[in-house]
């Protein structure tokens, strides 16, 4: 049976930089990654919007806000250094009515307190940046990016097998128990064992928890966005990101626009329950998920609590017109025929027994493990220094004895 220093289950960005931090901090160390899928950045790393955050929205002081900030100048160098495509475009939120001018504001002052460069600009400047654009008011974040984060995820790839790091694809894990000094992971390629195990499942965070014992007090609920792309030659009307002031009674950002890196342009996401963890299209549905979530008393505290602003999602999901009419309270000039549906994400969202959503990420101790339990946007962002905080709670090397390849 392998045995390793260190074993991560998650093949996301989040799990390859954590490898990728742990191949730096302990070069002699054997490190393994084992992913149930047969590619690198699956499913939420692949399924995302491609944006370089900033940090514009989250709690001074949250780990979201400190490791957003320092996340986009890592990412920003990295790619710089391995020679990916990425654009610092910057980023336009806009307020359409006078209502909204004061949660503008309060926005702003946000940005300021997380230490970001923020301007705030009028009608005429947001035309000149967006010329398609309807709004009363607006901020411009200079910092935010776009960048292709599958390619991303397999520069760290890269990196881990030059560290000499094993990667495992194709291999789900099945059971795990904690004894002694060592973790011994079943797999469906067979046994494996290791001093710390590492817990970077993402959309099955909090199974790999339950499985190793580790208590979290709370359950993964699966919430999908879907897409529409302009058309090709309506391109012209989005030139980089444009996001709507957040709504205060619900806990997603709302349909907005983002140019990625490879130019097309894409509106989105909403935000409806997924039937399966893993469910890109509407007519996915696995028994097993949909039960845990209809049997969480927690979920049905947060579905009273969202009622109203549910509903309309479920409509606008349902309604490519619906859809089309929030994105026309951005830009007017948008018609149903200069949009076509694309892809679908599905955001692993932490929702605790008592029926709060965390909106910071979630990190748990176990006794010789570490699970990432909550790590939706911004963690792309700021996966080189997520996995450097994971790296910092793991026991010191020295005080254990270090198994060599």
């Amino acid at each position: 049976m392998p045995t390793y220093d260190y074993l991560i289950v998650g093949g996301g960005i989040v799990g390859l930089s954590t490898a990728m931090a742990l191949g730096t901090q302990h070069p002699q160390a054997k490190i393994a990654v084992c992913e149930k899928e047969s590619r690198w950045a699956a499913h939420q790393t692949g399924n995302n919007s491609g944006v370089i955050h900033a940090g514009v929205y989250y709690k001074p002081g949250s780990l979201k806000a400190q490791f957003a900030r320092a996340g986009q100048r890592s990412m920003v160098a990295f790619c710089q250094e391995q020679g990916i495509a990425y654009e610092v475009c910057g980023k336009l939120i806009v307020a359409t009515a006078q209502s909204e001018r004061e949660r503008l504001e309060n926005l702003y002052q946000r940005a300021l307190a997380n230490g970001l460069e923020a301007q705030k600009i009028g009608p005429e400047q947001i035309r000149e940046r967006e010329p398609h654009v309807r709004a009363v008011a607006g901020i411009y974040i200079p910092s935010t990016g776009i960048v292709n984060y599958t390619q991303v995820s397999e520069a760290y790839a890269r990196i881990v097998r030059e560290q000499g790091g094993e990667l495992h694809l194709s291999t789900r894990v099945l059971s795990i128990t904690e004894r002694g000094d060592l973790v011994t992971v079943e797999t469906s390629r067979g046994a494996m064992q290791a001093r710390f195990l590492i817990n970077c499942a993402g959309l099955h965070s909090d199974r790999v928890a339950d499985m190793s014992g580790a208590r979290t007090g709370m359950k993964i609920i699966p919430f999908r966005g879907e897409y529409y792309e302009l058309v090709p030659e309506k391109r012209h009307m989005v030139k980089g990101l444009i996001y709507p002031v957040p709504n205060p009674n619900f806990p997603f950002l709302g349909v907005h626009f983002t140019r990625m890196i490879d130019g097309t342009v894409h509106a989105g996401p909403n935000a409806v329950l997924a039937l399966k963890r893993e469910g890109y299209r509407k007519t996915d549905i696995d028994l097993r998920d949909l039960g845990e979530v209809l049997s969480y008393p927690a979920f049905w505290k947060l579905a009273g609590k969202y009622m109203g602003e549910g509903v309309k999602e479920m409509l606008r999901s349902a309604s490519k017109a619906l859809f089309v009419r929030s994105m026309q309270q951005i830009i007017p000039d948008i018609k149903p025929k200069d949009v076509v549906p694309t892809h679908a994400g599905v955001r692993a969202q932490a929702l605790m027994h008592d029926g709060t959503l965390m909106d910071d990420f979630v990190i748990i101790n176990g006794e010789r493990s570490i699970h990432i339990c909550n790590a939706p946007s911004p963690a792309a962002t700021a996966s080189i220094e997520i996995g450097k905080a994971i790296v910092e709670r793991i026991p010191a090397p020295e005080r254990r004895t270090l198994l060599t390849a």
